[in-house]
Order: C-alpha cells, then sequence, then structure tokens
C-alpha cells in the first residue's frame, strides 16, 4: 500500500529542492527570476514535490499565497509544517506512509485533501476543514463504519473516496455511508443514483433522525455558548463585566469562612437574603448604566471620525482641483518645449513650466498644513472631550460604588448586632438553636465574635474595592487608546500626503530634465 525508504535515501525539503522545483514548474518566468534572485516565493500559487524521497516536511513557509500542494508518492511519514499555508485550497499528500490525520487545522480553506493510500486506520482531527468539498482516503486501514459518520460536519462534501479500505467490505457499505453523508454525489468515483438514496434514507431513517436529533441540540447549545461569548465580550468594553447578576456579591463571600460560620447565627440568613436582593439591584443599575454610557462613548468616537473624513474628503477634492488646473494650463507645455524653434524659446517654457511646478509644490504643501493644523485642533478637541467623558463616566460609578459601600457597612451593622445579642444569650444559656461547634467558639466573648465580623467585613469592602478600581483603570486605558489613536492616524495620514506630494512633484521636474536633454527642433 505504502512505500518503503529502507532502500531510498530520505530527503526533507530544502532550500535547493524546492529552488529545483520552481525551476522546473515554472521555466519561463517565476523559475528563472528565483534562480537569478534566489528563493523569495510570494508570488507562487502551485508547488509540485512529487517523487522526491522526501521524508519529512519542512520549509514551507515563505510559500504565503500556495493554493495547490502537492506532495504525492514520497515517503512522508507525519503531516506537519503546513501551518503556515493559510490560502491552501488543493492538497494531494497521496502515496506516502501518513498513519495519523493531524496538523490540518489552520488549513481553513482547504476544498480539496488527498490521503490515498497511506496508513492512516482513523478519520480525525479536521474539524476546521470546513470548506471540504472532496476527500480522498482510499487505500488506507480504515476499519470501523461507523467512523465515517465524523463526516456530516463537511456540509460541503460531494465527493468521498473510501475504496481499498477494510470497511468496504462490510455488507452495509454503501447504504450506511450514503444514509449518514445525505449530500455526497461521488462515492468511490460513482455517482450516487436516486434508488441509492432512496434505499439508504429507508434502511437507516430511525437512527439518523435521532442523530439529526442530537446534532440540532449540540448545534443549539454551540449556539447559546456563543451567543453568552459575544455577549460578555460586549459587556467587557463596556467595563461591566459579570454586574448584571450576583456575580460580585457571592465573589464577595466566596472563601470567607467567618462569614459562612456567622451565617447560622439567628435571623441572618433573612438578613443575607435581605442584603444580597438590595446588593444585586445596586449592581443591575451599574450594569445598564455602564452600557448606556459605552453606547454614547462609541457615539461620540464616530462623530468624531465624521467630522474628520469629511475634512479630509474637502481638503483631498481642493487638491486635486490644485493638481488638474496645473495639468490643464500645462496640457501643451512640453510640446511646445520640445517643438520650440529655438534654444531661447524652449528656455523660456522650461522656466515657466519650472515656475509653475513650484507654485503647486508652495501650493500642495501649504494645505497639507492647513489641514494638518486643522486635525490637529480636532484632536485636541478630541481628547478633551474624552477627558470629560472618562471623568464623569468614573463619578457616576464612584457613586454607584459607594452605595454598594453603604448596604455592606449596613448590613455590617446589623450583623454586629445579631453577633452581640447571640453572644448574650449564649452566656446566659437562653440559645433556642443548636449552632455548630464552630460557631460557638466564637461566642466565647465579645472581642471573639466581633473581630471574626470585622475580618469578613473587611474582605468584602476590598472586593468591592478592587471591583471599582478595575473599571477605573479600564476607563483610564481606553481613553489613553482612543485618543493615542486620533493622533497616530494623523501622523500616519500626514506623513504618507507629503510623500505623495514630493513624490509628484519629484515626477514632474524629472520629465522637465528630460526634456532639458533634448535639442530643440529646427
Amino acid at each position: 500500500m505504502s512505500q518503503s525508504h529502507n532502500s531510498i535515501e530520505p530527503n526533507v525539503i530544502d532550500d535547493e529542492m524546492i529552488q529545483k522545483a520552481i525551476e522546473e514548474q515554472y521555466p519561463e518566468d517565476i523559475g528563472q527570476l528565483a534562480k537569478k534572485e534566489g528563493t523569495d516565493f510570494k508570488d507562487v500559487t502551485e508547488l509540485q514535490l512529487s517523487f522526491r524521497n522526501i521524508l519529512q516536511i519542512d520549509n514551507l513557509w515563505q510559500f504565503e499565497n500556495l493554493t495547490k500542494l502537492q506532495l504525492d508518492n514520497n515517503i512522508i511519514e507525519k503531516i506537519e509544517a503546513l501551518e503556515c499555508l493559510v490560502h491552501l485550497v488543493w492538497l494531494d499528500l497521496s502515496f506516502n506512509n501518513i498513519e495519523v490525520i493531524e496538523g490540518l487545522d489552520t488549513l481553513v480553506k482547504l476544498q480539496d485533501l488527498s490521503l490515498y493510500n497511506n496508513r492512516i486506520s482513523k478519520i480525525e482531527h479536521m474539524d476546521t476543514l470546513q470548506e471540504l468539498q472532496i476527500f480522498s482516503i482510499g487505500k488506507n486501514n480504515l476499519t470501523t463504519l461507523e467512523d465515517v459518520i465524523y463526516l456530516r460536519r463537511f456540509k460541503n462534501l460531494r465527493t468521498l473516496n473510501l475504496t481499498g479500505n477494510p470497511l468496504c467490505d462490510d455488507e452495509r457499505y454503501m447504504l450506511f455511508v450514503v444514509a449518514y453523508l445525505p449530500n455526497l454525489m461521488y462515492l468511490d468515483f460513482k455517482l450516487v443514483s436516486d434508488s441509492t438514496r432512496e434505499a439508504a434514507a429507508l434502511e437507516y431513517q430511525d437512527r439518523t433522525d435521532l442523530l439529526e436529533g442530537e446534532e440540532a441540540q449540540v448545534l443549539a447549545e454551540l449556539e447559546e455558548k456563543q451567543t453568552k461569548q459575544q455577549e460578555l465580550e460586549y459587556h467587557k468594553t463596556a467595563f461591566v463585566e459579570y454586574l448584571n447578576g450576583s456575580f460580585l456579591f457571592d465573589n464577595m463571600y466566596e472563601d470567607d469562612t467567618e462569614a459562612a460560620k456567622l451565617a447560622s447565627l439567628p435571623r441572618v440568613a433573612d438578613l443575607l437574603q435581605e442584603y444580597r436582593e438590595e446588593f444585586v439591584s445596586v449592581c443591575e443599575n451599574l450594569f445598564n448604566f455602564g452600557l448606556k454610557e459605552y453606547e454614547k462613548r462609541e457615539a461620540e468616537v464616530s462623530e468624531f471620525y465624521e467630522c474628520r473624513n469629511e475634512a479630509l474628503t474637502a481638503h483631498q477634492q481642493e487638491s486635486r482641483k490644485l493638481i488638474l488646473d496645473f495639468e490643464n494650463r500645462n496640457k501643451t507645455t512640453l510640446d511646445e518645449i520640445h517643438n520650440a524653434g529655438s534654444s531661447d524659446i524652449a528656455e523660456s517654457k522650461r522656466a515657466e513650466y519650472k515656475a509653475d511646478i513650484h507654485q503647486l509644490s508652495e501650493a500642495l504643501m501649504t494645505l497639507e498644513i492647513l489641514i494638518a493644523d486643522q486635525m490637529e485642533e480636532l484632536a485636541n478637541d478630541f481628547k478633551g472631550n474624552m477627558a470629560v467623558v472618562a471623568s464623569t463616566f468614573i463619578e457616576n460609578i464612584k457613586g454607584i460604588m459607594n452605595q454598594c459601600r453603604d448596604l455592606e457597612n449596613r448590613h455590617h451593622e446589623k450583623l454586629l448586632q445579631i453577633c452581640i445579642t447571640t453572644l448574650e444569650k449564649s452566656v446566659k444559656n437562653e440559645l433556642e438553636e443548636d449552632l455548630p461547634d464552630e460557631v460557638r467558639m466564637l461566642l466565647v466573648d465579645k472581642n471573639t465574635i466581633v473581630n471574626a465580623a470585622n475580618v469578613s467585613h473587611g474582605v468584602r469592602l476590598r472586593k468591592i474595592d478592587m471591583r471599582e478600581s478595575d473599571i477605573f483603570t479600564n476607563t483610564y486605558r481606553w481613553q489613553a487608546s482612543v485618543t493615542e489613536k486620533a493622533f497616530q492616524n494623523e501622523v500616519d495620514r500626514n506623513r504618507e500626503h507629503v510623500k505623495e506630494i514630493l513624490q509628484y512633484i519629484d515626477s514632474l521636474q524629472e520629465e522637465l530634465h528630460n526634456m532639458e536633454t533634448l535639442e530643440p527642433m529646427e
């Protein structure tokens, strides 16, 4: 089935092999260029490395635009080093010694894959190949018919070759494959007939219906998970993730052993429930406020870029008008210079043209200085607006977080009252409740139980402070990022536009210089 390299000198793909292959494949263009200038193969879209005794795949990272790769009829044992070939559409690894399907995760554009005549025993590790249309895995070691079900995930799969595998000997083979892969058009080089489809559907309807139900449930769960993840990312951009519920409250009590003990005291359970409801309500208010403020911030940023784009569009139109006016004025100037009857006339025309070029350059640069000043003023206003937006947001967050602290402080005061009352009853042996031993150990004296309550109170306040600090940090980071981007965009734009002006003026001056070397017409 596969080849042996016991008597063959194995090769690894290296620069020499690649260059030779390119020269053979593209003898007149890219190949000659590679031969003269070395290996820079960004323009290569197809590469054939068949029949070269290749043992190991390597050194293909430079073919970043490759769409078709032939590695068939070698002695390759492992699929590897293909992760950079993200544009690959067609891959042939047939007639090798491959045992495991792997290393294909990044080839998300792959449509045609051949693993024919290898040593593969399981169809696996292909989940990302959602564009797959043609798959050849005949003459391998596939023995379990049920493994074919894995291929149901490829909704675009239309052509499949399994011939030559042990599983093909199963009497159920044809109907099983067609039933579980109903979108197949060709199986083992033959068109799937309507009668075969009907027989397959009838034979396996109960099983495929059950499977479709399971797949639908899995898909629904996946979509729900993705939706929740998208919502979470949205909440993070608004700096209010996990505040639309009891997460912060639960986090305040997480791993707080003292609070867990105090919760066993009489009336504390009801007190906690009341506190929880009020605290979560404040968090919900904070969450909703944060989302609204996020939308306002985004609107402010969008408005800035709209104003910026309007100003730049007007600037571009004015610059273009200057250039068009120049070109219209000088349409015939070069011809006049070339056809001048004397050197004096040619020199006069050249001087006029040179002066006009200088005038155009000055005008374009003046315009660029004006728009640069306008952009700087716009960016400074934007920076000021963002500072106000951030500080206003932070002041409002402080107010809401102070509500959380007030709730915590009131709860702590009520909890202390219960602690003292419970202690007094314990001293008088008037406790009606049977408390756990670890709680009774807190009732030895006032300092012990008060200290326990204070420690727990301090932990909760610190967690409120930490959550507030996170919001502040994210807000300031956003403010710095969005303003820095505004200024950097202008720096980049200005640099690029000045470069374009200079290149244009240089081209005009070079054209004029070329005319100076010509003799005037007699």
